[in-house]
């Protein structure tokens, strides 16, 4: 998506060779039109799927999902990193370690919004090792629910999340592919969504 490779461009900054902010737009500070844009193309890329449910993880992803089951029409959950008082009916959850944060979490969804009548798309903010994507797909197969696929908005194509989920079986498919961080500079490989 050449919007998101451009915004990236000009508002991304590259911490190390590893690790890109992008907290102008979309993990902290969101730009709405952008998100909406975003969830259009998902939207667009995902239309025939039959899909039911939009699934992400608290709280970098929820824009972005947001949007997308918006464009849709059908619900967004989000998982959530920590339990609240309200959230006494049966969970299911799931451990999920962060690359950025360096922490395990326990994600969990209620098991009232989730079924085996459900296909799901999954909507991240990033992919890196594919451990927010793996932990979402785990909450879903507890459900009985189906993963149709993964909609990444920035891919860390240099980082083992695509490989690995691939190997689990997973359409993914990323808006921005970043090749490489290196001395500073933004390296874009071709987006999947330009073949679709």
């Amino acid at each position: 998506m050449k919007a998101l490779e451009t915004r990236i461009q000009n508002d991304g900054r590259v911490l190390s060779d590893a690790v890109l902010k992008v907290d102008s737009f979309l993990t902290h500070q969101v730009d709405p039109v952008l998100m909406n844009e975003i969830g259009n193309r998902f939207a667009e890329i995902f239309k025939d799927q039959g899909i039911t449910k939009v699934v992400t993880i608290e709280a970098s992803g929820i824009s972005p999902a947001l949007y997308t089951a918006q464009a849709m029409g059908v619900p967004m959950i989000f998982a959530r990193k920590a339990k609240s008082l309200t959230m006494n009916e049966e969970l299911l959850t799931a451990e999920v370690y962060s690359f950025t944060k360096q922490v395990t979490s326990t994600i969990s969804i209620s098991r009232r919004f989730l079924n085996e009548n459900d296909t799901v798309l999954l909507i991240d903010d990033f992919l890196a090792n594919g451990m927010a994507a793996k932990g979402l797909i785990e909450l879903c197969e507890k459900a009985g629910a189906k993963v149709s696929g993964v909609g990444i908005v920035i891919e860390k194509s240099f980082q083992t999340g695509r490989e690995f989920l691939e190997n689990s079986g997973v359409n993914v498919i990323s808006l921005a592919r970043i090749g490489s961080l290196e001395d500073g500079k933004i390296n874009f490989l071709p987006a999947d969504d330009e073949e679709v």
